[in-house]
């Protein structure tokens, strides 16, 4: 399946039994919630989906799994965050077996990589497939930046198709396109900035708080792209304090509560994350509440 790299996409959270094993079950809840709302495809094994914790062998589980659930609706990514060029070209080599339609990459994790080692890393990871890949851009949480010299080298790489920009640095969308035109889809990677960049003209959006709330994500998106500006508005005022939820580095539990209190997940995590409790569950179940007390009446736009 070629990938059009625009739209919502899912960092989908991993959903785990009490007794830590995947829960396929509540997944695929969460997965057909999703499908519901009208995403356009579906990221596995971000850091959001608790990445550092699963077993290649996880992955490969939750890749067919997935496959099988959307039967063909929207393409299945999976994240490759390594820190081994090794282990990260054995890792795609074995998406592609397992049936995965593209890869989204971190730059090195635990080594601060320089340019020349930047590029070469995602180069050497594309040259051992011919998935369609997105490159995560996340120097806040992840210290490097791939800067627009990078993405100049990067862009004679054809399967490098996409960037999720997670600068936090708005101007960075509008630095992109004046680079590169549509050489890249860009799609937001930060909740709380998401329709800002898509009023720039960002293609996508890779969302967090979508595990929790598949169509407000959505109809955020469609409106925005359909001129419906102050629908569009409206919508995210209400969904801020919940969008916050996710530049957190407690993201993962956050937005796992929220997916509890919507029905469609469960606050269970893989250690070392531990649950929420005290003052601090306290605070976000507040947000999280106050959410859902006010959520809003959505307009129709699934046909935008």
């Amino acid at each position: 399946m070629a990938i059009v790299w625009k739209g919502v996409f899912p960092a989908i959270t991993t959903k785990f039994t009490s007794d830590d094993t995947l829960d396929l079950d509540l997944f695929k809840k969460n997965l057909q919630a999703q499908l519901d709302a009208g995403v356009n495809g579906i990221i596995l094994g971000g850091s959001l989906g608790e990445a550092s914790v699963l077993s290649n062998e996880e992955k490969e589980i939750l890749v067919k799994e997935t496959l099988a659930f959307v039967n063909g609706k929207v393409p299945v990514i999976i994240n490759i965050a390594e820190g081994s060029t090794s282990v990260a070209v054995s890792l795609a080599k074995n998406a592609k077996l397992w049936g995965a339609q593209g890869l989204m990459l971190l730059p090195p994790m635990r080594y601060k990589s320089d340019h020349r080692e930047t590029v070469q890393y995602f180069k050497d990871i594309a040259a051992a497939t011919d998935l369609p890949i997105m490159i995560y851009n996340n120097p806040i949480d992840y210290k490097i930046d791939v800067t627009i010299e990078m993405f100049t080298e990067l862009a004679t790489v054809p399967t490098i198709q996409a960037i999720k920009e997670s600068t936090r640095d708005l101007t960075n969308v509008t630095r992109l396109r004046n680079a590169f035109g549509d050489r890249f889809s860009i799609l937001c990677g930060v909740d709380t900035l998401a329709l800002e960049e898509i009023l720039l003209g960002a293609d996508g959006w890779v969302a967090g708080l979508v595990c929790a709330f598949p169509a407000e994500t959505v109809a955020i998106f469609k409106l925005a792209k359909a001129g419906k500006i102050q629908e569009a508005i409206n919508i995210y005022r209400w969904f801020m304090p919940l969008l916050e939820l996710d530049i957190h580095a407690k993201l993962v539990q956050y937005i796992k509560f929220a997916e509890s209190k919507t029905g469609i997940g469960s606050e269970t995590v893989r250690r070392p994350r531990l649950a929420l409790e005290g003052e601090e569950r306290k605070r976000i179940e507040s947000i999280i509440d106050n959410g859902l007390k006010n959520r809003p009446t959505l307009p129709e736009y699934l046909s935008l």
